[in-house]
């Protein structure tokens, strides 16, 4: 069953969103390597233990002010066909994240954004 596996916040202005999230939350945050205008998100549940990962980009879509649930799924390819034939649509294509998988962001039926990633360690 596919779940809820990371979350995106875009930021125009990186260190500032960085030093507000460490600060307001707690949460760990550093610099990806090879992933530039990136920063990882380690959270930590309210019991202490680990949380949901998630991560900070630099935002290349200044309508896209928002935080990004992306959901795991086993094929991307065919769960973006079968979002398609249920009224969603394709935000951003899916595109490759090398040594992590694939991603691509979509809008349900109610025009809300939600993220899909498939897991491939060996894409590059």
């Amino acid at each position: 069953m596919a779940t809820f596996v990371h979350f995106d916040i875009s930021a125009e202005n990186l260190e500032r969103a960085k030093s507000f999230y460490e600060t307001l939350f707690g949460w760990k945050i550093k610099s990806m390597p090879g992933f530039p205008d990136y920063y990882e998100i380690e959270t930590a549940g309210l019991d202490g233990g680990a949380g949901l990962g998630g991560g900070i980009s630099k935002r290349a879509d200044a309508e896209l002010k928002q935080i990004i649930d992306f959901v795991g799924v086993a094929s991307i390819d065919e769960t973006i066909g079968q979002l398609s034939r249920l009224g969603g649509k394709v935000i951003r294509a899916k595109q490759v994240v090398p040594g992590y998988g694939y991603l691509a962001v979509c809008a349900d039926t109610e025009e809300n954004l939600i993220g899909l990633f498939q897991e491939d360690k060996n894409v590059r």
